[in-house]
């Protein structure tokens, strides 16, 4: 619930008060990521709204890094090694997303393609979250001690990461998933290749549909906060059943999630199939 918050925040929808919805959704959003979830909200927000823009881009797509199956050979060693490795660091990936920068560009050093064209003052303003979740962070190990830190904090916290990793992996990938370059993509079409993930009616709902309001959540990200969307996907679905447009939208029931996402990362990583790039239309 408080990651769902946060995520609000980050797309403006907590708050869209003209005056004061800017400051309202930076403090909830500090408070409920670079706090709680210790996940530096600024720099989050920045490469989370960029993924949402060049959703399934070959070459531009953030959080999602994408390399053509039949290229293997040609990747560079160091990315042949984490293909042959990427079981070990399931538990780990997302860790490596924020500190290391891959692919996206750090989260906490601030470097690599996310911060390409921001002013050293945006990047002043993202340290502020880097702060608050560091100060968060060694003031808890500091009163609690290392042992209850790891067990209270963060074992939680590797739990959360596991649980975005799953289900944001499988949100973007499926059998007949398509990827889009600069000579074909639109934000539609990229949006209408996520997926909308059935994972069983609890889940579901303690989860705030996020799993099964995907869809929409990428067509309207600034519109729609988490606890409209299973109403909004209702109406996406509807109407777009009257035009005769239900064939774009995807949903996959996937009541043993724990067990796909292991199915699917072992299979396929981060790799599509040259057939799944459209690079032209007929």
């Amino acid at each position: 619930c408080t990651w769902c918050i946060g995520h609000d925040a980050g797309h403006g929808t907590v708050s869209k008060d003209t005056k004061w919805g800017k400051i309202v959704n930076r403090v909830v959003g500090e408070i409920t990521h670079s706090m709680v979830c210790l996940t530096p909200f600024v720099p989050w927000q920045l490469s989370h709204r960029k993924h949402h823009l060049n959703h399934n881009h070959l070459e531009k797509d953030y959080s999602h890094q994408w390399y053509i199956r039949e290229g293997y050979d040609d990747l560079h060693p160091a990315i042949q090694l984490a293909h042959s490795t990427r079981m070990l660091f399931i538990p780990f990936l997302y860790f490596v997303y924020l500190f290391t920068g891959v692919p996206d560009g750090g989260h906490v050093f601030f470097y690599g393609r996310m911060w390409e064209g921001h002013s050293n003052e945006e990047k002043l303003d993202a340290a502020l979250s880097v702060a608050v979740s560091m100060a968060t962070a060694g003031t808890l190990w500091a009163n609690m001690g290392t042992a209850d830190f790891a067990v209270v904090c963060m074992g939680p916290w590797v739990v959360m990461s596991f649980w975005l990793f799953m289900v944001t992996y499988l949100q973007h990938h499926s059998d007949d998933g398509k990827l889009y370059t600069d000579d074909t993509f639109t934000f539609e079409r990229g949006a209408f290749e996520t997926v909308d993930r059935n994972y069983g009616k609890w889940t579901n709902r303690l989860s705030h549909h996020m799993m099964d309001g995907h869809v929409v959540h990428h067509l309207f990200f600034t519109k729609v906060p988490h606890y409209k969307l299973e109403a909004a996907t209702l109406a996406l679905r509807e109407g777009m059943k009257e035009r005769g447009q239900e064939h774009l939208y995807k949903l996959v029931d996937t009541p043993d999630y724990s067990q796909e996402i292991l199915k699917q990362f072992n299979d396929n990583w981060f790799f599509v199939d040259e057939k799944q790039v459209v690079r032209e239309f007929e």
